[in-house]
């Protein structure tokens, strides 16, 4: 696809929130099941994924952790914002590649020791293949961060509300 279309596609959208704000208001949805065993089957009603643990952990391996999927999700959508901030930016960009690597506390995941079970440390490693300037790419990449759902969740603090209910 040509930074072109990505970039007609992207002026289509700015200007349809333009004209109305409120059509970028927004819910998502996702269900994950699990059954017998650990196996989770993610779906968002038109997509599904399953996601298991390692057998060390009492899975079966039958599809990745959800630690692959959620450094996959940070990941992926840094990768494709920064891409999609230059199309905007007129700023080309043969390859976006993003490594991420999180540390973490397993012992904290099975109640153990006083570390959280959250990330400890994330980092992004972004390497950029262009000829543009790099101080040109540095800006633009903060601006892309800057509206990047999946980093800022991430980063940021957000409210989270828990309903549990027996069925």
């Amino acid at each position: 696809m040509s930074d072109q279309h990505i970039r007609e596609a992207q002026e289509q959208v700015i200007s349809a929130i333009k004209a109305d704000p409120a059509a970028a208001l927004g819910t998502t949805a996702a269900k994950a099941v699990v059954g017998d065993g650990l196996a989770c089957e993610v779906s968002d009603g038109q997509r599904s994924i399953i996601v298991d643990m390692p057998p060390s952990m009492g899975g079966q391996a039958s599809g990745p952790t959800p630690g692959f999927h959620a450094r996959a999700a940070v990941a992926s959508c840094v990768a494709i914002g920064i891409k999609l901030t230059a199309t905007r930016a007129g700023i080309a960009l043969e390859q976006v590649e993003v490594d991420i690597e999180m540390d973490f506390d397993d012992g904290a995941s099975l109640g153990l020791g006083s570390n959280t079970a959250a990330p400890m440390q994330t980092r992004l490693n972004i390497a950029l293949k262009s000829d543009a300037p790099a101080d040109e790419l540095n800006a633009m990449v903060d601006r892309a961060l800057e509206a990047d759902p999946f980093f800022l969740a991430l980063r940021d603090p957000q409210a989270v509300v828990t309903k549990i209910e027996k069925v």
